[in-house]
């Protein structure tokens, strides 16, 4: 049974950042400086403290029409107006409509939510992990740095992938496609290929440099 929010459709202030993808439960620190934006921020501030961040493909110019809601959690104003704010991903949305442009955007979305799992993810989770531990211990011995995963990583299937979505470096596009992902077997099979690959391209690497070592 969907609840009454999954299904609602609400106006909502846009914020659009080049290849910036926020993901639900993840932090977002932003330098609020332009002018509009300004206006957004102390607006939303009298009201809910909400507000959509939609990814802006710089080669394109293209704005997605699915994002991410973000909540203001912690903001400090600064000199001319500006501020600095820690914000935290809410529930995605789906932008239906512009319904004004000016002096920022706003449009009319639609909550969006992964299907009910249809099998136990637990074990596709693990192995998820699994990878991501592979791939931060080699790192850190081709860096010969000390990198670790955080205690608190997520346990349920479906924060833990989006933790490893929201952490996929330099790739906007593919974060935005596991975004708009509403199956969450899905977007953690998608993450275990990247992993892999990654994994082994850097297996690779580590094993030429111990033997040129």
């Amino acid at each position: 049974m969907a609840s009454s929010s999954s299904i609602a459709v609400r106006e909502l202030p846009l914020f659009p950042l080049p290849e910036v993808v926020l993901f639900p439960g993840r932090p977002l620190p932003l330098h609020i400086f332009e002018f509009r934006y300004r206006i957004m921020m102390n607006t939303i501030l009298e009201y809910d403290r909400r507000f959509g961040v939609l990814m802006l493909d710089q080669t394109t110019g293209e704005i997605a029409d699915v994002g991410c809601c973000a909540e203001i959690i912690h903001f400090q104003r600064l000199p001319d107006d500006r501020m600095k704010m820690v914000t935290i991903g809410q529930q995605r949305f789906r932008v239906l409509e512009y319904i004004r442009e000016k002096p920022y955007r706003v449009g009319l979305v639609e909550w969006i939510e992964d299907k009910p799992p249809t099998e136990d993810l637990r074990p596709m989770a693990k192995e998820v992990e699994n990878l991501l531990r592979d791939v931060v211990h080699l790192s850190a011995k081709l860096t010969e740095q000390k990198i670790e995963l955080p205690d608190d990583l997520p346990q349920l299937p479906i924060e833990l992938s989006y933790w490893v979505a929201s952490n996929l470096y330099g790739v906007a596009s593919e974060q935005q496609t596991l975004l708009e992902t509403q199956d969450t077997s899905a977007r953690l099979r998608r993450e275990a290929e990247i992993l892999t690959s990654t994994r082994n391209h850097l297996a690779a690497r580590t094993a030429l440099k111990d033997a040129l070592d």
